[in-house]
């Protein structure tokens, strides 16, 4: 296979930033003050000057505050480090972390990379390409092995409190807060850094770095979190629908690879605390909530944040991001964002070059305070097509407006109400899986009569419009039961190309050729297969899902059941998109009762009959003029939409 080099750019001028002054004594001689070894920072951005072949790679203990498995003793963080020979001569540097619950199991990146170690047990292979390429630019990279995981004591807790105070140890020891050990039990302390701490990742990975981030920790200076959790509530489910069960303690054995009885009974409290019965939020939650929780706390965050996620990640959702991004914007945290239109894929596997740069130059700016005008920039950088990417201040767009679209008793949707008294029904039953209903059953043929769903169609779009932010379905609806579970769908009909996030591989394909970022040892490289975007051209596409169990319309905490044969408003956010409708295609709303593609509930039987005239969604977009220049008159046509319609469920991918 063939290996495409980085490009390094035209030479300009260098500037050197030294870290310090070195005493040497010559034997017999008299003591001289020399440089000791320093960066060089280049166009904005350091330049790899240190010898990644001659890094040190060492292996230290931290002591964590927690016991997590009830053994007695404190659990001990297992951390690799790699940083330059140099620090041994006064050279102090920033460090970037990347905590893993993976490295032992299903490894990291596109690849599935693994740690390894030499017979000494030293690490000589750290997954990803953070230490090939900021080693030699004069950082250190730390892989932290999370608490229960590969190398470190205790049991996962599936975000909870020992996930994110062992992360916090971490970066408490880097700033002289919290002990450390080397393999042999001797004392050590990380004298070879500044204390300026990043922690970046995906997924897991990332998610510990947003839990890490609300401790407010000190020294810890920038998180990048790549499609992470904010809160695992949010991860398990939505309005008191399941998206599966058993979810938490099943994760923390999936990355547990020690004999299962050690932490069995930390996974039976956890069954018991997420509590399947109900869905509902509870003490156990809000332990695992980094927004609003009682270990962690949007509002305590001090680290800036460069945020990656995807819209159409149907596993860690894009009201993760949505969510957390709107309590950094609250307290001014100063923020970067990029929103792309793939499933649970990193940036390195849609952007490559772009992320690598952009990266660099967002390190080099945090941790080393390198004025390279990263901040002066649009914070928002957006895909709105395959590879169609945008820049705008922030996100949502600015300048958005709120789209009210109605249903009317004829199936079509608009700007209209419907008349009074106009109805509509479906019932919370099973379809052809016998546990819900599909998606491509509620969506297809739109314009027929289906006892499970009920979907209104607008007229042509007389222009294009770009949803950017979080739509809102209400309903006001009698159920004949005291709950129902109910999904709302918001729909785009017209052929198209679009990025395929339902397919193989979430919109990407992996490549034989290969690019290399960073420097290589015999043990180590630098190279990565290179990926493309996959699109898939239908005739129809959901924009938006959203799920609620109607009885959790007032409180997640405190379900309050319908009284049956009386109407009641239920009102609830969809997932957030960002999504352009083009002109000519139509804008769908579609109601159902339990989604068998994302729920695990048993649908509840009820028949629910919709008010239309009090029912709506209200969609944020990106439009100039007027709604009427958008959606023309709500009138009926002979347009039927797709007979079928291919929607397959996204592979559920955790790392």
């Amino acid at each position: 296979m063939s290996r495409r080099p980085l490009s390094r750019g035209p030479r300009r001028a260098v500037v050197a930033v030294l870290a310090g002054t070195a005493l040497v004594v010559p034997i017999g001689g008299v003591a001289q003050a020399t440089a000791a070894p320093g960066i060089e920072v280049r166009d904005g951005v350091t330049q790899p000057v240190f010898s990644y072949r001659d890094a040190v790679r060492e292996r230290v203990l931290v002591q964590s505050p927690v016991d997590s498995d009830g053994d007695g003793r404190r659990d001990l963080v297992n951390v690799d480090i790699i940083r330059p020979r140099e620090t041994e001569r006064g050279l102090k540097v920033p460090v970037i972390i990347d905590e893993s619950p993976y490295y032992d199991n299903a490894g990291r990146g596109n690849e599935s990379e693994r740690k390894r170690y030499d017979a000494a047990g030293n690490p000589i292979k750290f997954p990803l390409f953070y230490d090939n390429y900021f080693v030699p630019r004069g950082y250190a990279f730390l892989a932290v092995d999370m608490i229960g995981t590969t190398r470190s004591d205790g049991c996962p807790t599936s975000g909870g409190r020992s996930d994110v105070l062992g992360g916090k140890a971490v970066v408490d020891w880097l700033n002289g807060r919290a002990k450390a050990f080397r393999p042999d039990g001797s004392p050590v302390r990380a004298t070879w850094t500044t204390g300026a701490a990043a922690m970046i990742g995906k997924s897991y990975d990332g998610t510990l770095a947003n839990g890490v981030a609300a401790t407010g920790v000190q020294g810890l200076r920038t998180i990048v979190p790549i499609s992470a959790i904010s809160g695992w509530y949010n991860y398990s489910r939505m309005n008191g629908v399941k998206y599966w069960t058993d979810e938490q303690p099943w994760l923390s054995d999936y990355v547990d690879t020690d004999p299962p009885a050690k932490c069995a009974a930390v996974r039976e409290a956890m069954d018991e605390g997420e509590d399947d019965d109900t869905g509902n939020y509870n003490r156990y939650w809000a332990e695992t909530d980094y927004r609003s929780g009682t270990v962690g706390n949007v509002g305590n965050v001090r680290a800036s944040v460069f945020a990656v996620h995807t819209v159409n990640d149907l596993n860690v959702k894009a009201d993760h991001f949505s969510l957390w991004w709107k309590g950094l914007a609250a307290r001014g945290v100063p923020r970067k964002v990029w929103i792309a239109q793939y499933g649970h894929v990193d940036p390195f596997d849609f952007r490559r070059e772009e992320w690598v740069d952009t990266l660099h130059r967002w390190f080099d700016h945090e941790l080393y305070g390198v004025r390279n005008g990263i901040m002066r920039e649009p914070r928002a950088d957006v895909e709105i097509g395959p590879n169609e990417w945008i820049t705008q201040s922030d996100w949502p767009a600015p300048g958005t407006r709120s789209l009210t679209l109605r249903p009317g008793g004829d199936g079509t949707l608009g700007l209209k109400k419907a008349r009074r008294g106009a109805t509509g029904t479906f019932t919370d039953a099973s379809g052809t899986l016998g546990y819900g209903v599909t998606e491509e059953e509620m969506v297809a043929d739109p314009a027929a009569a289906k006892p499970h769903r009920l979907a209104y169609v607008s007229p042509p779009l007389v222009k294009s419009a770009r949803l950017s932010g979080t739509p809102t379905a209400r309903l006001r609806i009698k159920l004949d039961k005291p709950t129902a579970n109910l999904t709302a769908l918001l729909v785009d009909f017209g052929e198209d190309t679009r990025v395929d996030y339902l397919g193989p591989g979430s919109g990407i394909r992996t490549l034989t050729t290969e690019s290399c970022h960073g420097e290589a040892t015999a043990d180590d490289d630098p190279c990565y297969r290179e990926t493309e975007a996959t699109t898939v051209t239908r005739p129809a596409n959901v924009v938006a899902r959203g799920w609620i169990d109607a009885q959790n319309r007032t409180s997640l905490s405190d379900p309050a059941p319908l009284t049956p044969g009386r109407y009641h408003t239920v009102r609830w956010q969809t997932l957030p998109q960002d999504y352009v409708f083009k002109t000519g295609h139509r804008i769908a709303l579609v109601l159902a009762g339990t989604d068998a593609d994302y729920n695990t509930e048993t649908p509840t039987g009820a028949r629910v009959t919709v008010d239309l005239a009090g029912t709506s969604i209200t969609v944020p977009v990106v439009l100039v003029g007027a709604p009427t220049d958008l959606v023309g008159p709500q009138t009926r046509s002979g347009w039927h939409g797709p007979a079928k319609v291919k929607l397959p469920r996204q592979a559920r991918k955790f790392y």
